[in-house]
């Protein structure tokens, strides 16, 4: 069965608006005169990470000549940066593209190409069950992005990728990494040439990134990959080995953010815990923090993704006592059975996840945490279920996310015992996730009457909405803060007192005639 088959997804039709008729851009060059660019618009989906990626690949487009747009309606060409993490997200990413390919049938964009994780892992495979793309790119060719797409535009046939296990382009051992040439890595690149303006500062290193968002929140890539071999993820093998990038090139980038307006540093990777180790120094993220919490103009550093096993105390400390770097622990627990956990080739259980939040609590009391959870993985007992269940109302967690499992090709669990079918998968999915919305109201509800300072994203008139330090982004709750000062925008940080809560969601009260001056 092809991957477009397994989505099974019906056409989804999407018309351009009325009257509106994709055009090239028109521009004058440096010597004056009037030239025409291709529009390109790139959607993302899935992940920060791919948020990060997306930014490269718009640099390198805009670098190499094309005009960037908003929206597929008004371009000439259409990639599609897609997520292949698990069922639903390729279900998503076809769908998107199909869309996409919709347009063009109505009289929209010219070309439609898959980019991104579920375009590298399946490849060729993916570009003969979807004909619908002009072209499926990978990974190598990021790098060409812009010559690519223009020769497709042109034309000319692409010739998909054969997908290959990307562990293997790095060697086994991590601090090994570091010499020889290295593959193709998504969100790492810097560039040291001049590039058109917004891309980057008028000197010194160039990140090779182009924002497509005007929030005040950006995710920045710590590292690419994973030497995990967790029994029900395939990302290692799509994403590679784990590979960190140098401190020096995170600051630079951290720095470019906040001169294009970025107040937060959302700090993604596939394993923040890991970071530096294959740089001989498995502490280099207590030693980074504090360099980018100093960037002027950034006034939060937020880490994602720590797994358990590898959360050392001196990281929590770091993370507790840094100014500056959000109190937000994001564990990636799976679940709380022991016995289960050790057949996902996870570590841990309910008693020694405890433990460790206890330890998280007491270095930071007001600390939010979230994780994610897998229901219905083969082997799962009810004993399990209600292990899980135990620990969510033991834990006191803010944020939690339950999936379904799903088997993903090529992995371990497809050829374990024990599967579930489908209908029991969602029967104990669902129970999971109401428990998780009582407990997660329930949390939210305890934070009535502490105090928070809250990164604003959105303004209108005498209130907003944004998040403090207990909320990440896009995947939490969020704050709506109430009796703003005159004068308040996004990006400020304001002091306030939570006041009341909504689900999960959080009311707050502005602190009286605060006026944000480190904006």
């Amino acid at each position: 069965m092809s991957i477009l088959e397994q989505s099974g997804l019906p056409r989804a039709a999407m018309a351009p608006p009325a009257d509106e008729t994709p055009t090239t851009a028109r521009h004058a060059d440096s010597s004056g005169q009037v030239t025409t660019r291709q529009r390109v618009a790139v959607v993302t989906l899935g992940c920060a990470r791919n948020e990060v990626d997306s930014e490269e690949l718009a640099a390198r487009l805009e670098a190499g000549g094309f005009a960037l747009v908003a929206e597929p309606a008004e371009a000439d060409s259409v990639v599609v940066n897609t997520c292949g993490f698990v069922e639903a997200a390729k279900k998503d990413s076809i769908d998107t593209l199909l869309e996409a390919a919709d347009l063009k049938q109505a009289g929209g964009p010219q070309t439609v190409v898959a980019v991104g994780c579920l375009a590298e892992r399946y490849g060729a495979d993916l570009a003969d069950a979807l004909p619908e793309a002009d072209a499926v790119l990978g990974f190598d060719d990021y790098p060409d992005i812009a010559a690519r797409l223009r020769s497709i535009v042109a034309g000319q046939p692409h010739a998909s990728h054969r997908p290959r296990d990307r562990r293997s382009l790095l060697p086994i051992t991590p601090v090994d990494r570091g010499s020889g040439a290295l593959p193709s890595l998504p969100g790492h690149a810097q560039r040291l040439v001049d590039l058109p303006p917004g891309v980057a500062p008028a000197s010194g290193p160039r990140p090779l990134r182009r924002r497509l968002g005007t929030g005040p929140l950006a995710p920045l890539k710590l590292a690419s990959g994973c030497d995990r071999r967790c029994s029900f993820c395939a990302i290692p093998s799509f994403r590679g080995s784990y590979l960190s990038r140098p401190p020096a090139d995170i600051v630079t980038e951290a720095r470019w953010l906040a001169e294009h307006g970025v107040r937060e540093l959302y700090l993604v990777s596939e394993n923040s815990t890991s970071y530096g180790k294959d740089l001989g120094d498995l502490r280099l993220l207590e030693s980074l923090l504090p360099q980018l919490a100093a960037v002027d103009g950034v006034r939060r550093v937020r880490v994602s993704y720590l797994q358990p096993a590898e959360l050392r105390p001196s990281l929590v400390a770091a993370m507790a006592s840094t100014p500056g770097v959000a109190q937000y622990f994001d564990l990636s627990f799976q679940h709380a059975s022991g016995p289960l956990l050790r057949r996902m080739r996870r570590f841990g259980d309910a008693e020694r996840f405890l433990a460790l939040l206890g330890e998280v609590r007491a270095a930071s009391p007001l600390a939010g945490v979230r994780s994610n959870f897998i229901v219905g993985f083969p082997g799962e007992t009810q004993a399990d279920v209600q292990t899980l269940c135990d620990f969510l109302i033991d834990a006191r967690l803010d944020a939690i996310g339950v999936f379904g499992y799903s088997d993903e090709d090529g992995t371990e669990a497809v050829g374990m015992a024990g599967h579930h079918d489908e209908e029991e998968i969602a029967a104990r999915t669902a129970a999971v996730v109401a428990l998780a919305e009582e407990l997660t109201a329930q949390r939210a509800e305890d934070r009535i009457g502490q105090p928070v300072e809250v990164l604003l994203d959105h303004v209108t008139g005498g209130t907003a909405e944004g998040r403090p330090d207990c909320q990440g982004p896009d995947v939490d709750g969020s704050t709506s803060v109430l009796d703003l000062p005159a004068g308040a925008a996004a990006g400020d940080v304001v002091p306030a007192q939570v006041t009341g809560s909504s689900g999960v969601d959080l009311i707050a009260e502005a602190q009286t005639n605060y006026v944000d001056t480190h904006g």
